[in-house]
């Protein structure tokens, strides 16, 4: 599933995106409300998490033009405004749902994936770059008929990596996410698994590879 979320509070926005990213959803994030219209009016998303307040144009506006313009994309309204009447005025404008900050990780995705089922879309299990796919379940690394286990550890640095497609990922970003932000690991821990990730994904004969950015960190790459 492929979401887009526009929430002006970059921490917060960053903290959607993780969690989406955890169930193997990819998700695209702007954080004002002219560029999420633009971005939502490509269709390339099954759901959009959206804020009410936003710089430019808020989120009710923003659903109206959505509506407007004929895209039916499920809407999530994402707010600290808790009144009935706030409520109200969002699934009026066109929002197909109604969430208040601050708000359970888990509610979050099983409202999303309500609004999706209503849409004859589901959840994924599974997470895919190039020829590699990741069973978001076993833990296992497959391409074509062949497969990989994956260790704990391997399996997030993988999950973030692939969920993250070709953007670069730091190696900060993945002691944080990955380790926790109160880990004494290092970034040699980081260094060890995407050297382990390597060798398994040789193993599996994919054509993807483990790209470093000097500096930057990690991204994923088709071998052409």
């Amino acid at each position: 599933m492929n979401a887009l979320v526009v929430e002006d509070e970059r921490n917060l926005a960053d903290a959607i995106c993780q969690i989406l990213a955890d169930e193997g959803t990819r998700a695209d994030v702007t954080y004002d409300g002219p560029t999420g219209l633009s971005m939502a009016r490509t269709g390339n998303y099954d759901a959009i998490i959206l804020d009410v307040m936003l710089p430019g144009m808020d989120g009710l506006e923003l659903v109206r033009e959505l509506r407007r313009s004929g895209i039916s994309t499920p809407v999530l309204m994402l707010t600290a405004r808790t009144s009935t009447q706030d409520k109200v005025n969002g699934l009026d404008a066109g929002a197909d749902d109604y969430m208040t900050k601050p708000f359970e990780s888990a509610e979050l995705l099983a409202r999303l994936r309500a609004l999706t089922r209503r849409t004859g879309d589901v959840m994924i299990e599974e997470s895919t770059f190039g020829d590699l796919t990741l069973d978001l379940t076993t833990h296992d690394l497959r391409c074509g008929s062949k497969s990989v286990h994956l260790s704990g550890k391997e399996f997030e640095v993988m999950k973030m990596l692939m969920s993250s497609s070709a953007r670069v990922v730091s190696k900060r970003d993945l002691l944080n996410r990955v380790w926790g932000g109160n880990s004494e690991a290092s970034e040699n821990s980081v260094e060890a698994y995407v050297s382990f990730l390597r060798k398994k994904i040789k193993h599996v004969e994919s054509t993807v590879q483990i790209t470093t950015l000097r500096m930057l960190g990690y991204r994923l790459e088709v071998i052409k």
